[in-house]
């Protein structure tokens, strides 16, 4: 006779997981991982389930299908084939959950990164015109201070288009909020 202790079926740890996860890139932002961006929130086992919680950066976010999936197919490739994956919205993601390791990589890669969210104004009537205070924006290529907004989208709305009036490079900002 087997024992129900016996046919158990062991599952990866909580930090197998985690590592299997940092191993997915952000389908926009290759140079990251989706959890370096911090939108891997939690990862835990309920019973025999894994369950794994994700905070898209933005509620529209294209590349939230895709992450979706990518993480699914992680999680079976892990051994993980009973999980469940749950979109958290609250609290919303800030580029503070950022790893430092990650805005290195996003600088490196000609993507400035974005500053603390608590250095940047924010709005607090939404019918106002004018903006706050604008933060410095170092180009990623040269480190000059001396940069200009080109227009509030780059090439994804995550994103500003900026150019170093130093060395004359566009280069996308990641904005911060």
């Amino acid at each position: 006779m087997v024992s129900v202790a016996a046919t158990r079926v062991a599952h990866p740890t909580v930090e197998n997981v985690w590592e299997a996860l940092a191993a997915i890139p952000d389908p926009e932002i290759p140079v990251v991982s989706i959890v370096d961006l911090g939108i891997v929130r939690s990862v835990e086992w309920r019973g025999d389930e894994l369950v794994v919680a994700v905070t898209p950066t933005y509620s529209g976010c294209p590349a939230t299908e895709v992450i979706m999936a990518d993480i699914g197919r992680a999680l079976e490739a892990a051994g993980c084939s009973k999980h469940r994956l749950e979109i958290r919205l609250a609290p919303a993601w800030t580029t503070d959950w950022i790893s430092p390791a990650a805005r290195k990589r996003l600088a490196d890669f000609g993507i400035a990164p974005p500053g603390a969210a608590a250095e940047f104004a924010r709005a607090i009537d939404t019918s106002a015109l004018r903006r706050g205070p604008r933060a410095e924006v170092a180009c990623p290529r040269c480190g000059s201070a001396r940069t200009r907004e080109l227009s509030r989208f780059g090439s994804t709305p995550c994103k500003a288009q900026y150019r170093c009036e130093d060395c004359l490079e566009p280069f996308d900002h990641f904005k911060p909020h």
